[in-house]
């Protein structure tokens, strides 16, 4: 008889779950807490959809190589219809320098380093409509999942039966054979096992970030600034980081990113008239938002509390419960500066597959299920926090005054910045690699330690700035006191207030 799974959510996560476990067979029932897309327009979808339960759906998104490539080998009628709706594929090429671009040749590996990219909206209507015509996927829309439906085992583990719940007002009670939650970020229902007794382990911290997005669209007869000739529309300036991410039918978004230390900065950035203005401030953003070629859509979408966390179901080789998987930002979340949330979700869809295809015993389902999302997310969710830690650091540095980095400090940044950086800007190879690893088609800390690649990074940075000038990029913003002051942010009392905070 084939296997019952309940999935908790209908977002990206559910929907790559109901993907991955389609094929097997099983009945998959997605529980979404709100209500269906309006309509079939992505316009009118990304403007009217009450999509509560997720918090950043109007947030800026793509999916990575990895994702993509998941979905064209597994899905590619998905891939299809996601392009025929409008959603863009924006190819390696892209990604080169104005020099690259000089002396590139296609190799074979540069399909795979192909992203998607488009309005969050727009890519969930196209996945739902998807899902809603495999056979043996149902979605249950504005199902309130309440609680689980649990059990104490023989042996002293928490067996999850099913989902209590209401729906269209009633009290209901779903039981089957497994539960995936995939209920994000703000999910409850693991916090009842955690009651209960499940000695499940977590592990957290903030990212020390927060997130502005504003939507804009293409005027008429306007089309996107030339790539080639333009400055970057994506950088870091230490105090601010911003990029561009295009989206479908003409339109496209704009993430400012803040350290939460520049209290000014994050309070000023959420008026959309400011925030239109800091665009205007950066070369490679003012292409996009000039008034001559774009208008802003709707409000400035902030987004904080971004935690970085990890749980486990599984300690010290023992399952915390049974028939119950947790996914997507439930189970790993990272700071969404490297876009790989998605994409998490959907290899932790594929770990899933592969657990419940294992074995019929609920114990070894989820030490596999563990297994496998250690080694294929735990590298990522590392080098994430990793960078996240030194970002914070430097942050809060840039608003100690007096401050001197040490030597050690400044040799490594200037292995980074003028020999790590240097090197993927002028050599394609290098930045293939460098790719490879940020896409999670490979370990992302395992290009960087090949000892012919360093030793290429070494000779970039050994040649020194001058013979290196090309491969430099243009200045990407003001600095920070300037940017305040376009901003008609009271530079004084700001430096007060740091002194006081310090």
């Amino acid at each position: 008889m084939s296997e019952t799974v309940a999935v908790v959510g209908a977002g990206i996560g559910g929907l790559c779950t109901a993907l991955s476990l389609a094929p097997t067979g099983r009945h998959i029932i997605l529980l979404d807490r709100d209500g269906p897309p309006p309509g079939e327009d992505p316009d009118e979808v990304f403007h009217n959809w009450k999509h509560n339960g997720v918090g950043h759906l109007r947030q800026s998104h793509a999916f990575l190589a990895r994702l993509r490539s998941i979905i064209k080998t597994e899905h590619p009628r998905l891939l299809q219809q996601l392009l025929d709706t409008g959603v863009r594929e924006l190819p390696f090429e892209a990604f080169l320098t104005d020099d690259q671009r000089k002396s590139y040749q296609p190799e074979p590996e540069d399909a795979e380093l192909t992203i998607i990219t488009s309005r969050r909206t727009t890519l969930e209507l196209v996945m739902r409509r998807y899902v809603e015509t495999l056979e043996n996927v149902s979605i249950r829309s504005s199902f309130h999942a309440r609680s689980l439906l649990t059990r104490k085992g023989d042996d002293g583990v928490i067996e999850v039966l099913g989902v209590a719940g209401e729906e269209d007002g009633a009290a209901t009670d779903l039981y089957t054979d497994v539960v995936v939650d995939s209920s994000g970020k703000n999910g409850f229902l693991i916090d009842q096992l955690i009651e209960e007794g499940a000695p499940i382990r977590e592990e957290g911290e903030s990212a020390g970030i927060l997130y502005f997005t504003r939507h804009y669209r293409l005027r008429p007869g306007q089309s996107e600034p030339p790539r080639e000739g333009s400055p970057p529309a994506s950088g870091d300036l230490g105090f601010l980081k911003f990029g561009v991410f295009p989206g479908d039918n003409g339109c496209f978004s704009i993430t400012i990113a803040i350290p939460e230390v520049e209290m000014e900065l994050r309070k000023a950035v959420l008026d959309p008239d400011m925030f239109h203005n800091i665009t205007l401030q950066l070369p490679g953003l003012a292409l996009w938002t000039s008034e001559t070629r774009s208008e802003p859509v709707g409000r400035v979408h902030g987004m904080g509390d971004l935690i970085s966390r990890w749980r486990d179901l599984v300690v010290e080789d023992k399952p915390a419960v049974h028939g119950y998987f947790a996914l997507g930002d439930l189970l790993v979340r990272a700071n969404p500066l490297y876009g790989r949330g998605c994409s998490f979700a959907a290899v932790a869809a594929q770990a899933l597959r592969g657990a419940l295809d294992h074995s019929t015993d609920p114990s070894a389902r989820l030490v596999a299920f563990h297994k496998r999302v250690w080694e294929e997310l735990r590298p990522y969710y590392i080098n994430q926090r990793t960078q996240d830690r030194a970002a914070v650091k430097r942050a809060r540095e840039a608003l100690t005054p007096g401050f001197r980095k040490t030597f050690r400090r400044r040799l490594i940044e200037g292995f980074f910045d003028h020999g790590v950086r240097i090197a993927i800007r002028s050599d394609v190879r290098l930045l293939r690699k460098a790719l490879r690893g940020f896409h999670m088609l490979e370990h992302p800390d395992r290009w960087l330690g090949r000892p012919q690649t360093l030793a290429r990074i070494l000779g970039y940075w050994f040649r020194g700035r001058k013979k290196n000038a090309a491969a430099y990029p243009p200045k990407l913003g003001p600095g920070r006191a300037e940017m305040l002051s376009a901003l008609s942010i009271d530079v004084e009392a700001d430096i007060a207030r740091i002194a006081q905070t310090a």
